[in-house]
């Protein structure tokens, strides 16, 4: 059902107003009857569709409740009733933002309804726009709050799957470590001892992330190469070692494809490589080599120094930090191995 139209009508002149009000409400329309401007704004609210305000009133006359009005910002149209018909009155009601004009007396009724109907019109109009935005607005609260459901389902199935996947590659290479007793357990070691060095280096969050997850996979490139090279006792012949320096591009060659870690493929082809300059594949040095990188390696050649080999005698800890000092500058960062040796005293107590 199509609710009545409310008109609100200021005037100061009481036989105009209540002449104005019963032709209104011969029209159908509601109506509220006030003698002066500021009384219409105490009326005035987003119920009201059509304003009729009198020019010249006490206190605040026509244009002055208009600026008032117009602060309020309803949108409400505002007709102006006067018999003065002057162009200076009409710049300035138009510049007010005015709808239009009734000139009193009213003589012509259907004219007059025709005016009151397109202000009408045009509230209805302004009404409508401002349910389509609102309704709008919720529309794209609503999607954009879908949207990020969506994305945060998609971020946790991609989080998953990024978890499965290094899980995968942890898992196959933890299992060429057991086949050997001399490497079990060489990368659960690897990962404890960089990660003592990440956090005695206070390395931020994300860098603590990559280097776990690079110690984790770092010998991955093993899983193709034939075990017997490793597991053989005694020297590799220069075929044979060969082979073996090829499992750092190997390993990277088989993360590659996983996108999330390429800063620790490159690590894991680095891992081998020593701040001269002579290590393997790319002999690369110095600030060449990722901070990360230099960790793993000190961590990595630690282990492979302290733990029992088919080919050597293991050294005693306190021996492998010795030998860790001995090769700095040469194969391994100054900075890692004194921050590494310093955290093996405190836990060991040795020098």
């Amino acid at each position: 059902m199509e609710r009545t139209t409310k008109i609100l009508i200021a005037d100061d002149d009481d036989l105009v107003r209540e002449a104005v009000v019963k032709i209104l409400e011969m029209y159908g329309h509601e109506v509220v009857s006030v003698e002066s401007g500021e009384q219409a704004l105490t009326k005035l609210n987003k119920e009201i569709d059509v304003i009729i305000l009198d020019i010249n009133m006490p206190g605040m006359d026509g244009f002055e409740t208009m600026a008032a009005i117009n602060k309020k910002e309803l949108g409400v149209p505002v007709l102006f009733l006067t018999g003065a018909g002057s162009m200076e009155y009409a710049v300035k009601a138009i510049n007010l933002g005015a709808y239009d004009f009734i000139s009193k007396p009213i003589e012509d009724l259907d004219l007059f309804e025709v005016k009151v109907r397109r202000a009408i019109e045009k509230r209805m109009y302004v009404l409508h726009e401002v349910a389509y935005q609102e309704s709008l607005e919720k529309e794209v609260k609503a999607k954009t709050k879908e949207l990020a459901e969506k994305n945060e389902l998609l971020e946790e199935y991609s989080s998953n799957l990024e978890i499965s996947a290094l899980n995968t590659i942890t898992t196959l290479q933890v299992a060429l470590e057991e086949k050997d007793q001399y490497t079990a357990g060489h990368t659960t070691r690897v990962t404890e001892y960089s990660m003592m060095i990440g956090k005695a280096m206070d390395l931020s969050k994300e860098d603590m992330v990559v280097l776990e997850r690079a110690c984790r996979v770092h010998d991955i490139g093993k899983l193709v190469i034939d075990v017997s090279c490793i597991q053989k006792p005694g020297a590799l012949t220069d075929e044979e070692w060969q082979m073996i320096k090829k499992h750092p591009e190997i390993g990277q060659n088989i993360i590659k494809p996983l996108d999330f870690l390429e800063r620790e493929s490159l690590i894991v082809r680095h891992h081998h490589e020593r701040v001269d300059g002579k290590g393997y594949p790319d002999g690369i040095k110095g600030d060449e080599l990722d901070i990360l990188t230099k960790i793993v390696t000190v961590a990595d050649s630690f282990d492979a120094m302290t733990s029992k080999r088919s080919y050597k005698v293991n050294m005693a800890l306190s021996d492998g930090v010795v030998e860790l000092r001995r090769c700095v500058g040469s194969q391994f960062d100054p900075e890692v191995v004194e921050i590494f040796a310093k955290v093996m005293v405190a836990r060991k107590g040795y020098k």
